[in-house]
């Protein structure tokens, strides 16, 4: 008999959801926070920064998530956070992580493009050698800042294009934040080969989703889950294989479910829709990936191969070539082959 959670810690896994400054564990907020000590209502004392993490909903999640960003002031703190991230979901057995970065958050409070796109890209490259982890980047609009904050994300993106970009998102709050008038943008970020992954259907409903894949081009959907509302919507992700990335816990503790036992990710995976299972903000919400695939086991009713089986899509859905996937499956199934035994 497998014991689910050991194979679950030791299974080589994929992160497609996962926000850059959201991963900063305690250790390193409290360090961020001590540095700045004085200049930002963020603790630094690992237990009020427990509390200071419980959110009343999805807007006081956004207004805490900011002052976490208020505490990378230089590329130093941009080096450190990344170096450490990386390190956090090497533990996990991740060898392969598309990490959401939002660029113009932090040029807007003063670090130069250049230099934050060097400070990421050096620790990415500095974390492959030290951990064996391969990153790539995201970058994204910060939905909240409207489009002033879309016209700098796509300018850093296309002027600097760093090595490791390869997608372009829309994050934050989707209520009063559309999709289509950030069309443009998807347009040209599109057009100069990044693929699209935005924000959609998480604390709003099936439109914003149809929204995203149809002004947007997404190839993949951040959350996703109120497609669980229309049948058409999605029978429409099932057919054109469109993975929603699925973050079960974030779900919950921003309020966008009310329990995880009502979370519709069953219902997804019961409608043929790809999905891969994902951590978001995971110091945040008092998770890591590990914990999402013990979730999304329970959820789903999954031994020891239907978790893995989780982690195989994971690698289908991942903007990596043919033979890197064929390889991280391969190895996904020899270690379920050494378990089984």
């Amino acid at each position: 008999m497998i014991d689910l959670p050991t194979f679950i810690a030791g299974l080589p896994k994929v992160e497609l959801h996962v926000h850059h400054v959201g991963s900063a564990s305690p250790r390193i907020v409290a360090e961020l926070a001590a540095r700045h000590e004085g200049r930002s209502p963020v603790p630094a004392d690992p237990e009020a920064l427990a509390r200071y993490f419980e959110f009343r909903d999805f807007a006081h999640f956004i207004e805490i998530y900011l002052s976490v960003v208020d505490l990378v002031r230089d590329d130093t703190d941009v080096w450190l956070l990344t170096h450490e991230v990386a390190r956090e979901l090497a533990r996990q057995q991740v060898r392969y992580a598309e990490l959401t970065v939002t660029p113009f958050s932090h040029v807007h409070r003063g670090i130069p493009a250049p230099a934050f796109c060097e400070a990421i890209e050096d620790a990415r490259r500095r974390a492959e050698a030290d951990f064996g982890i391969v990153l790539r980047w995201c970058f994204d609009i910060p939905g909240e800042a409207g489009l002033p904050a879309a016209e700098e994300t796509l300018r850093i993106a296309l002027d600097q294009r760093p090595d490791g970009l390869i997608s372009f998102g829309l994050g934050g709050p989707e209520i009063g934040v559309p999709r289509p008038q950030f069309k443009p943008y998807f347009d040209q970020a599109r057009a100069a080969g990044l693929r699209s992954v935005p924000h959609a259907g998480e604390t709003t409903g099936p439109q914003t989703v149809w929204d995203a894949l149809r002004d947007l081009g997404a190839e993949r959907i951040g959350h996703g889950i109120s497609a669980a509302q229309d049948p058409e919507l999605l029978a429409h992700l099932a057919e054109h294989r469109i993975p929603l990335e699925v973050c079960p816990t974030s779900n919950l503790r921003t309020r966008a479910v009310p329990s995880l036992e009502e979370h519709p990710l069953k219902q997804l995976v019961d409608a043929g829709v790809p999905v891969s299972i994902n951590s978001d903000d995971p110091p945040m919400f008092g998770t890591t990936l590990n914990d999402e695939y013990a979730v999304a086991a329970r959820l789903l009713g999954l031994d020891a191969a239907g978790v893995a089986e989780l982690a195989r899509a994971a690698v289908d859905a991942a903007f990596l070539p043919d033979p890197d996937k064929r390889r991280l499956t391969a190895e996904i199934d020899g270690y379920l082959g050494s378990a089984a035994g």
